[in-house]
């Protein structure tokens, strides 16, 4: 581990660092969204938080690191995967995935000079 553990706070901070990122609450939790196209949710425990991924790298995901990365079986059918906070290595890996979700999300127009802010930003 190279630093501190992330928490839901941090989600919430790293999530709106990253470029025209909006809060929605959306079925009773925090949602984030870019260009109206939601990349992040953070479940009502928030011990865990829901990205955009692929379904074929999901599984190779979830096959690589099942203590990090799971789908609880409503989530099946989608192209989302949860990762757990406790699990993570540092503020790095949890920028990392968040920026690779927004990016998923985000329109053509941002992408073009996208950098993903410091962890600390």
């Amino acid at each position: 581990m190279s630093g501190p553990r992330p928490g839901p706070e941090d989600v919430r901070r790293l999530s709106l660092a990253l470029p025209e990122t909006k809060e929605v609450l959306a079925w009773g939790m925090p949602t984030f969204r870019v260009a109206g196209k939601m990349f992040v949710t953070m479940p009502d425990d928030e011990s865990s938080f829901a990205v955009r991924c692929p379904r074929l790298e999901r599984e190779e995901l979830i096959k690589a690191e099942p203590e990090k990365f799971w789908v609880p079986p409503h989530e099946a059918g989608s192209a989302w995967v949860r990762a757990r906070l406790a699990a993570l290595e540092d503020m790095v890996e949890l920028r990392d995935i968040l920026a690779d979700s927004w990016q998923q999300a985000a329109p053509a127009r941002l992408l073009e000079h996208f950098t993903p802010p410091a962890p600390g930003a």
